[in-house]
């Protein structure tokens, strides 16, 4: 009798642990969605903090940011200098490295670098919509909200 409820038992654990095993795992693919919306696209700044950013479409001092899927790189303008580094990801988290720039300098453009840089180094997580990236610092601050440029391909 004994031997029949050890074997019961260990067949059920068997199949619930291999049953498991084929359920998919929704939060690795929920991270992997968010992850596709945000790489490899040109996303340019229309907000930082509650003020908006009014540039002319021909302007080349726009705000921008790049995340490289393939190298794990961020890259973009400020609105005057070109900034550069790293980041890692994850569904709604984000982690910048500081920011490398390069040092021009910028006249009458209201301190939009600075303003720009300020709100980079307290980005925390991220949230995609569409064409609409926000950049928020831990408690769910929007920091700097951004438009796709162009759709993905």
């Amino acid at each position: 009798m004994l031997k029949k409820l050890t074997a019961i038992a260990v067949l059920g654990s068997v199949l619930t642990v291999m049953g498991c095993e084929t359920v998919p795992n929704t939060a690795t693919t929920q991270t992997a969605n968010q992850l596709q919306l945000l790489q490899n696209r040109t996303w340019i700044a229309t907000q930082i903090g509650n003020t908006e950013i009014k540039t002319a479409p021909t302007s080349s001092n726009i705000p921008s940011l790049q995340f490289d899927a393939s190298t794990q790189r961020v890259s973009g303008s400020d609105g005057c200098n070109r900034i550069m580094g790293s980041y890692t990801a994850g569904k709604d988290t984000l982690n910048l490295s500081q920011m490398a720039t390069t040092r021009m300098a910028c006249m009458n453009n209201d301190q939009l670098d600075q303003k720009f840089n300020e709100a980079l180094a307290k980005v925390t997580h991220y949230q995609v919509f569409g064409k609409t990236l926000k950049l928020l610092d831990r408690h769910g601050n929007l920091l700097i909200q951004l438009e796709s440029a162009v759709q993905p391909r």
